[in-house]
């Protein structure tokens, strides 16, 4: 099997393993599992921030013109970092192989800290735009760089493959928890300076630590690193066109389809999910000095009068993403089990019906939507290592690399549209148009999957 997205990101099937792990080993897998987790940290903790500057900010000012902020406002500003972040995929794979994966990961961390720092300062909308387009960039190369560094330079890429894809959804999840428990206490501009701390230390890390990149291709080519492929690429823009052009000649095209619904369908899903979870029964703010201890709130600073709320919305959400990991175990099991394009149709006829669920069940209130939200995490990651099997299936090896550089670009580059278009979707028109076209989206890839089949 091969990667793809993480918490998304990559699914590989162990193999064979020795008891001990090289030290080259040990010091790749721990810097991609901080980096990786960190990108998704910091990729799922913008959500929480939206319903908080829906009522911070009024309008955006474009010099002499002004815009009101709505959903559909919001929706267009984190389209523009996390497209950035997809969009920026293809060109840092085909980076990684000039200036190397350490390079790339320390700035990516670099960056991102720098992003999360600026939003800290961010007096409005505009600086905050500028921040997404900081992370966009920085995070966008991280995939690439991280998969390319543990594929050539560790031995065991099983196991360090498995570790890789666990830190990215314990960062899927973990991070929107610490960013909603660090909101109790401080506000949110706060937060995103703290939240910086953890990447720059990662990228101290990078710069120092000690290992060498190209050590099991090496070892496989006897030492002869001159013709390995660590030494591959596209060398042109001639290459890349006839390349590509190559590769979506196939049935790729098809299964380039099937990931760009994906993406749309799990960013539009995401990204507006706390605020929407807010309005319904159950999930209304609850005072914080309601739940501590009269000597504990005190010794906090938190008073009946001071405003802080605790939102279930945000825990519910950061659940949901935890419990992805469940999903991305299924998917794999099932991916050596059943062919991948039934598991795509099965997979995403869920989705669709869920997605007509969703509203329905949110109105019964608290307890029935945590069933359902269990439900909902698993699927939105078991369908990732059904597309990343499928692509290992319909691309020849040659291009393999950048048919998963096209993977990237589909899923978070054009399915970062999925935000703008739940936001343009929450604006003018309903909630539950939103999920009609959510349910489209996954209707058009099991369709797909279907077609596949048949081929």
């Amino acid at each position: 099997m091969a990667a793809g997205r993480a918490g998304t990101d990559a699914y590989i099937a162990p193999g064979p393993t020795r008891s001990r792990v090289n030290r080259n080993d040990r010091s790749i897998v721990g810097l991609t599992m901080l980096a990786h987790g960190m990108v998704h940290t910091y990729e799922l903790s913008i959500p929480i921030f939206i319903p908080i500057w829906l009522v911070q900010f009024d309008v955006v000012s474009l010099g002499p013109v002004e815009v009101a902020v709505t959903s559909a406002t919001l929706g267009l500003l984190v389209t523009v970092g996390y497209g950035l972040f997809g969009l920026g995929a293809l060109p840092g794979g085909v980076l990684v192989d000039r200036v190397g994966s350490r390079r790339l990961i320390t700035a990516c961390l670099v960056g991102m800290a720098a992003s999360f720092l600026l939003l800290g300062v961010a007096p409005g909308l505009i600086a905050v735009t500028l921040a997404m387009v900081v992370w966009g960039v920085s995070a966008s190369v991280y995939h690439p760089a991280g998969l390319a560094l543990l594929s050539k330079g560790v031995e065991e890429r099983g196991t360090g493959f498995a570790y890789h894809g666990i830190a990215g959804n314990l960062g899927i999840g973990l991070g929107p928890l610490l960013t909603a428990v660090l909101l109790l206490f401080v506000d949110w501009r706060t937060v995103a300076a703290v939240l910086a701390v953890p990447a720059l230390l990662a990228a101290a890390y990078a710069a120092r630590a000690s290992f060498d990149e190209t050590a099991a291709v090496t070892a496989a080519d006897g030492g002869d690193g001159a013709d390995s492929k660590a030494s591959s690429g596209i060398d042109s823009f001639s290459e890349f066109v006839s390349e590509s052009r190559v590769l979506f000649a196939g049935s790729f095209a098809l299964v380039f389809l099937v990931v760009m619904m994906s993406g749309l369908y799990y960013r539009g899903v995401l990204t507006f999910m706390p605020e929407l979870l807010a309005g319904f029964p159950g999930f209304e703010p609850i005072a914080l000095a309601s739940l501590l201890p009269a000597g504990l709130a005190d010794a906090l600073g938190v008073s009946a009068s001071g405003g802080r709320t605790l939102s279930p919305a945000n825990y519910v959400y950061s659940g949901l993403l935890m419990i992805g990991v469940l999903g991305q175990y299924a998917g794999g099991k099932l991916t050596d089990r059943i062919p991948v394009e039934r598991g795509i149709a099965l997979s995403f006829g869920l989705l669709a019906v869920l997605a007509l669920l969703f509203l329905p069940v949110a109105n019964l209130g608290f307890v029935p939507f945590l069933a359902f939200g269990a439900v909902l995490g698993v699927a939105l990651f078991v369908v990732q290592p059904f597309y990343q099997a499928t692509v290992a299936e319909y691309t020849p090896a040659g291009t393999r690399g950048l048919s998963y550089g096209y993977t990237y670009l589909g899923v978070f580059g054009v399915g970062a549209l999925g935000g703008a278009v739940a936001g343009a979707i929450l604006t003018f028109a309903t909630a539950g148009t939103l999920f009609v076209v959510l349910a489209a989206f996954a209707l058009v890839a099991a369709a797909t999957g279907v077609v596949l089949a048949r081929r």
